[in-house]
């Protein structure tokens, strides 16, 4: 997978917006100011920090050992760096994605996430 289209996927999240808090070179997606997913726009290949729920981040990294690491500068409990353009499905990545943003949704406070899908 190409950059671009990571980029594109996380923007059609409800409520995901991005911006460079960290600088000019690591892209941060957001949904209601919390982080989902970070790229590092200087790397060779297409990388991406998406948050995962501990026992599935196991699994994925001895499946995926080439393509789902530890969180690189992240809490490598929580968070995994999957590399996108080396054998892994666009499906997969979509999924990966999926499963961040919906963490990081089900982790906000009920007010803010009736807000989120124009409930209030």
């Amino acid at each position: 997978m190409h950059p671009e289209d990571v980029r594109e996927y996380c923007l059609s999240k409800p409520g995901a917006t991005e911006e460079l808090p960290f600088g000019p070179d690591t892209l941060v997606f957001k949904v209601m100011g919390k982080i989902f997913a970070l790229m590092g726009l200087d790397q060779p290949d297409c990388r991406v920090n998406l948050k995962c729920d501990p026992e599935r981040a196991i699994q994925l990294r001895a499946e995926c050992p080439q393509n789902v690491l530890p969180g690189y500068h992240m809490n490598k409990v929580h968070w995994n760096t999957v590399v996108c353009d080396q054998g892994l499905s666009r499906q997969l990545v979509h999924q990966l994605i999926d499963h961040s943003y919906e963490l990081v949704i089900a982790s906000l406070p009920a007010k803010r996430r009736a807000e989120l899908y124009g409930l209030t």
